[in-house]
């Protein structure tokens, strides 16, 4: 008889993750195609009330313990190995976020289980779970078939809307308890805030997103200019952040943040596969590049071969003239 499907819920600082939603979503596509239950786990301390927004997994998990008011991934592998142990789940889903990353491993290797990791998909077929991959920083998509009784699925964003993995009603919670040390090798002293005022690149509508092809700091006005006219926000790929033109906060990519706006300009940007791997599930994406053969034009639903330097003006003046 196969075990059921688990979904982490990524929770931090009190709040359920979006990516948690994501997964639920294809957990439970997973599960109704197997003919199995869909389970979420939820760890933390004093947190039970988030699982009342668990309501796509048929019921909950819920471990409660001090020792896990923090985000601290050997302490979460160590209860999810107990729940394991115990329920032995045919799959668990876990996500690959800064707050998750590591958890799904540690587990897996303290009970010799397989991991998947890096996944965008997943899917059954002939009965065996397969699983859509991204390697070497989107160098190489593969498709690996889940080997074993039980398997750990690293899941990155974006596999599925969140929306999907919502629902109105409460799930059934079981409390589980764990044995936890009372001291870990790592502890958390403080969470470093963002600069006061900067916006959340990851829930505007439309992004202008500049590369190496904007030259100068002294240029980046043009960019916000036209963000501004568009009712957007400017971000940037990793030589730009490096440079100390933009805040860490607008980097967009694999070492940044993954965003999904309706409109994504990329002005001068040659498209590297880490950066590509944050902004590939943008609605409509729009390249400008002097160079024809620049990877971002692989992605881009529409391409310009140009300055941008000459673009973003008339860009900017076409957006006022049709405003206007």
């Amino acid at each position: 008889m196969p075990g059921n499907i688990w979904v982490l819920a990524e929770q931090w600082r009190g709040k359920v993750s979006e990516i948690t939603y994501e997964a639920l979503a294809l957990g439970r596509e997973v599960a109704d195609q197997l003919g199995v239950r869909l389970e979420a786990v939820l760890l933390g301390h004093k947190v039970k009330d988030l699982a009342g927004t668990l309501g796509c997994a048929a019921s909950v998990f819920y471990v409660d313990h001090p020792m896990l008011a923090e985000p601290i991934a050997d302490l979460q592998a160590d209860a999810l190995t107990q729940l394991v142990k115990a329920r032995k789940p045919q799959a668990i889903l876990i996500p690959l976020t800064n707050v998750s990353l590591g958890v799904g491993t540690l587990q897996a290797e303290q009970l010799g289980l397989p991991v998947v990791n890096f996944c965008k998909d997943l899917r059954v077929v002939d009965g065996k779970l397969q699983a859509e991959c991204i390697m070497y920083g989107g160098k190489i998509e593969t498709t690996v078939t889940a080997p074993g009784e039980t398997v750990v699925i690293g899941l990155g964003p974006g596999a599925r809307p969140a929306d999907k993995g919502r629902a109105t009603q409460a799930p059934p919670v079981e409390d589980v308890t764990v044995t936890l040390p009372e001291k870990t090798g790592v502890r958390l002293t403080r969470y470093v805030e963002p600069e006061a005022g900067d916006v959340d690149i990851t829930q505007k509508d439309v992004l202008v997103a500049v590369g190496r092809g904007i030259q100068s700091q002294d240029n980046l006005a043009l960019a916000e200019e036209l963000a501004a006219a568009m009712d957007g926000a400017v971000c940037g790929s990793r030589p730009v952040i490096d440079q100390g033109w933009l805040g860490l906060t607008r980097q967009v990519g694999k070492s940044g943040l993954t965003v999904k706006p309706k409109i994504y300009l990329a002005l001068g940007i040659s498209g590297a596969p880490e950066h590509v791997e944050g902004m590939k599930d943008a609605s409509l994406i729009v390249a400008v590049n002097t160079d024809s053969q620049a990877p971002i034009f692989s992605v881009a639903h529409f391409g310009i071969v140009a300055d941008v330097m000459d673009v973003i003006p008339a860009l900017t003046d076409a957006v006022k003239s049709k405003k206007g």
